[in-house]
């Protein structure tokens, strides 16, 4: 059994449930499980259709906490540490998988029914306990590798009506393409900063300015303003301006990857700021629009006619950093795999694909990005594969990665049974009847 560890729908719809009431469920060494954790996870789970409203499966999801708690205890003792900045950085891409499917920052603060900022804050500490446990988990099994042998020994052992699904998949690879930024729209920009900060320290309001003219979606309707801000949050372009601001100070327009901003440091607590920003984006019009599609149009003729191949013209010429040194292919983050389930992947990406064979290479798409920046795109299908059973011939990796999992999950099994004979744990039997894979209460007369 591999730890099961909380996804990051669950850690925001836990903050939003008011539904359980709360109690202590389990202690294991210095850590708590509160009754609310397990029912908040567990019925999430039920919406999403992964379990069922069983005791069974709550069970199962209780278990699944008592061994984070328990791995994180251990990580304790053995100094094994997640540092803030990966914390954050884990979030961050977090956030953004999410916004990717909400839409955009907007709609995910109103969901939430509260700012970017305190949605990161909230989820900071259950994403550090959960990189803990993972970090913890590969301490254990990082050195674990299967044979040949030993691959062929675990598929045999699945009864034939027993094998699993393999769903359709897709791989594809992407060039892209952004437009080109004219200096004009670049200056009229700057310019209707400058204006704004002059109004500012004449004395209008600047959280009433970034209200009226502010294209940030994240703080604009908040007047702009930012609290907690930790270095490694947003990017460096934007953090090198902010922290070497004085208290009240508003600096020059300056640029990001996200358009011009002008700052306004509110308060310093060491290296935490409390601030206000204006963003202007400089504006791109349809003839810019159209030049980067006869652009990218022109490179998937050179592909198509042989000149120079997708992957070449991916590295050479495409604007996404996440592909473009990977050759234009396009894995799965969840995965760190190539492959992607049809359901998992982008709509508008599906739109495109299905139409596609394997090789071919779609016209130049347009798309947008949840943060409203705007581009073209070329996608070449590289592999279709239709559900099936799975089988040695068409999923070896995918059974190794089972073997994999299998013989690490015995080694965790054997590894929580040790750690169980020199940990505190205590059950509160009033909640939950549950029947455990691991022995949790093996001292129940003397934890009562």
């Amino acid at each position: 059994m591999i730890v099961h560890l909380l996804t990051t729908a669950y850690i925001l719809y836990a903050q939003e449930s008011k539904k359980v009431v709360d109690g202590v469920a389990a202690v294991v060494g210095s850590r708590i499980i509160l009754k609310s954790e397990i029912e908040a996870n567990h019925e999430n789970l039920v919406r999403q259709g992964q379990m069922e409203n069983t005791l069974k499966d709550m069970c199962k999801v209780f278990e699944d906490l008592l061994l984070e708690k328990l791995l994180i205890h251990q990580a304790e003792i053995d100094s094994v540490v997640v540092t803030d900045e990966e914390v954050d950085a884990n979030i961050e891409r977090r956030i953004q998988m999410i916004i990717q499917q909400i839409g955009s920052v907007q709609k995910l603060e109103e969901f939430y029914k509260k700012s970017i900022i305190e949605i990161k804050e909230e989820m900071s500490e259950m994403i550090k306990d959960q990189m803990t446990a993972e970090k913890m988990q590969r301490k254990i099994t990082e050195k674990i590798e299967v044979t040949p042998s030993e691959i062929l020994e675990y598929f045999n052992s699945i009864p034939s009506d027993s094998l699993p699904i393999v769903n359709a998949e897709v791989e594809y690879s992407q060039i892209v393409l952004y437009p080109k930024i004219r200096k004009e729209a670049k200056q009229e920009a700057i310019d209707k900063l400058k204006r704004l900060k002059e109004r500012i320290e004449r004395g209008s309001s600047f959280a009433s300015m970034a209200v009226l003219y502010s294209e940030d979606p994240g703080s604009a309707k908040n007047g702009g303003e930012y609290r907690g801000i930790k270095r490694g949050q947003f990017v460096k372009e934007f953090e090198a301006v902010a922290f070497n601001l004085r208290k009240g100070e508003i600096s020059d327009p300056f640029e990001t990857e996200y358009g011009f901003h002008i700052v306004q440091l509110l308060a310093r607590r060491g290296e935490e700021l409390d601030l206000r920003h204006i963003l202007i984006k400089p504006k791109i019009d349809d003839e810019d629009l159209e030049e980067t599609s006869r652009k990218l149009d022109s490179i998937r003729t050179l592909i198509v006619e042989g000149v120079i191949n997708f992957e070449t013209a991916a590295e050479r010429f495409s604007m996404d950093e996440n592909t473009r040194y990977n050759r234009g292919l396009v894995v799965n983050p969840y995965t760190l795999d190539p492959a992607w389930e049809i359901g998992n992947i982008e709509r508008d990406v599906f739109t495109v694909i299905q139409n596609l064979k394997p090789g071919q290479i779609s016209e130049p798409v347009f798309f947008r990005k949840p943060d409203g920046k705007e581009g073209f795109r070329i996608i070449r299908l590289n592999k279709r594969t239709e559900a099936h059973k799975i089988n040695l011939q068409d999923d070896y990796n995918k059974i190794k990665q089972l073997a994999l999992m299998d013989k690490q999950n015995k080694v965790l099994r054997n590894w929580i049974e040790k750690k169980l004979q020199s940990t505190y744990v205590r059950l509160n039997h009033n909640y939950y009847n549950c029947t455990f894979t691991n022995s949790w209460i093996k001292n129940l007369a003397q934890n009562e």
